[in-house]
């Protein structure tokens, strides 16, 4: 059924009026393929030139955008960063101490600290005091409301943290041992984690249902891992990825290693406090802030978007970053420049990932036309391309002709949820923005896997293409 639009869509600044008229179009009369059984469908079908809705279905209701939610995260940057913004890391000097300030730079690594210390050692080779670390720019809380516990020991969960390092993500790689039924675990290189494998037993695939076999993870705050339950024989070796849990016991490892490299002796002590600062004496910029926006929405990137976020709430409240204060502001940035109303959205984070955040398609309409209708802001080459680039390049219902780089397009997904917002070109070149969000998807057959979902989309969209 169509619905009355929102006085939301009122607040265009491009003043689209976005009215729906009697129309039998439907997703399920334009795919040959239904959604899969149980599944909920919302959709929003609108032209790009005029303004006009083709296709509402459950447009106002509110659902989990999963990964959609960077594209709010990704224009709030846009309209309110500047655009030489980088995320900064400093050393300070402060008598006889040495202050690290870190700045929430998501793609600060363990080289750019070795960096910044060679730089230090020009000048002294011995730091009499003690060598503080501040992270004071975010505030302590760096897990989203709404994640899922058993998420968080894996590398798309990683903290979104002041103290950002190597992505705060470890790499393993997981072997069965020669002439045994164990396994051992290799890290990439070293690293202040420790991970016990006692737990979890090899089967072979004719021992037992691929639905009854599953790896199970823990982790606590001492960057301690347990790796229990079970694999089939013919996964190994496989290749494992652990968020970092602690990150200011990763932190004072890797600076400890960096100190060791320049050559640098601490007489003091390696203490975290974030009030401390000093005189800049050296410093490390991350790439532009343009950058990074195209990185978190070509890869879907969520220790990007979340870390924007909370540098928005920083900026806009002048207080430390948080979870909070950067939803707000991303709501009033909106509204104020873009005037688009997200008063009633809920925006647990900057990334999508909590289970937390809705948005209704409507609302992801007004996010999607502001985008296209104003290209200099750069977002729209930011997107993935079908069957070209990023999320959506080896996506199978759009991937291969004729939709082959006719739709640009942001992918969404969590357990049970689909999702993706962007514009189609179509057979006749007409541009139409879309906003898809399917929920409560659960096959029964996992060997399915997402196929009936992609099977549905790959129907839709072609049937869009060639009927506009």
């Amino acid at each position: 059924m169509f619905q009355q639009i929102t006085k939301l869509a009122a607040l265009s600044l491009f003043a689209v009026s976005f009215t729906l008229t009697a129309s039998p179009l439907s997703t399920q009369s334009l795919s040959k393929n239904a959604a899969p059984t149980a599944t909920d469908v919302a959709f929003q079908l609108v032209d790009l030139n005029t303004g006009k809705t083709l296709l509402a279905e459950r447009s106002n209701q509110l659902q989990e955008p999963a990964s959609l939610q960077k594209l709010v995260t990704a224009l709030a940057a846009k309209l309110y960063l500047n655009k030489r913004f980088h995320f900064v890391t400093q050393l300070q000097r402060h008598q006889d101490d040495v202050i690290i300030r870190f700045g929430g730079d998501p793609t600060l690594t363990s080289k750019d600290l070795d960096k910044l210390f060679r730089d230090l050692r020009a000048s002294q080779s011995v730091i009499k005091g003690n060598l503080y670390i501040n992270g004071g720019i975010f505030d302590e809380y760096e897990r989203a409301i709404g994640l899922p516990w058993d998420n968080l020991g894996v590398c798309y969960s990683a903290p979104s943290s002041s103290i950002s390092l190597d992505r705060n993500c470890v790499v393993g790689n997981l072997h069965q041992r020669p002439d045994t039924n164990t396994v051992r675990l290799l890290l990439s290189e070293k690293k202040p984690i420790t991970i016990n494998t006692q737990s979890l037993n090899i089967v072979k695939s004719t021992d037992i249902k691929d639905n009854l076999c599953a790896m199970k993870l823990n982790a606590n705050n001492d960057n301690h891992y347990q790796i229990g339950g079970c694999i089939k024989q013919s996964a190994l070796p496989i290749k494992l990825k652990f968020a970092i849990q602690n990150t200011t016991s990763y932190a004072i490892f890797a600076i400890r290693e960096a100190l060791k490299t320049a050559g640098i002796e601490v007489k003091g002590k390696i203490i975290r406090d974030d009030y401390k600062t000093g005189a800049v004496i050296a410093e490390h910029e991350s790439e532009p802030v343009d950058q990074l926006i195209q990185t978190m929405l070509q890869r879907s990137d969520n220790l990007i978007a979340d870390n924007l976020l909370k540098t928005i709430g920083q900026q806009y409240y002048q207080q430390a970053g948080s979870y909070e204060n950067g939803a707000a502001a991303i709501k009033h940035i909106l509204l104020d420049k873009a005037k688009i109303n997200l008063d009633n959205a809920v925006l647990a984070d900057g990334s999508g990932l909590s289970r937390n955040n809705r948005l209704s398609a409507q609302q992801l309409i007004n996010v999607i036309s502001y985008i296209f209708k104003y290209p200099k802001l750069g977002l729209i080459d930011d997107l993935p391309v079908s069957g070209m680039s990023g999320t959506l390049a080896y996506r199978s219902s759009v991937s291969q002709a004729p939709l082959k780089g006719q739709i640009q397009a942001k992918t969404g997904s969590l357990y049970g949820t689909y999702n993706l917002a962007g514009k189609i070109r179509t057979k006749h070149n007409k541009d139409l923005l879309f906003v898809q969000i399917l929920t409560n998807f659960h096959p029964t057959d996992k060997a399915q896997s997402r196929w009936p979902v992609m099977q549905f989309e790959k129907s839709l969209y072609e049937s869009i293409y060639e009927r506009f």
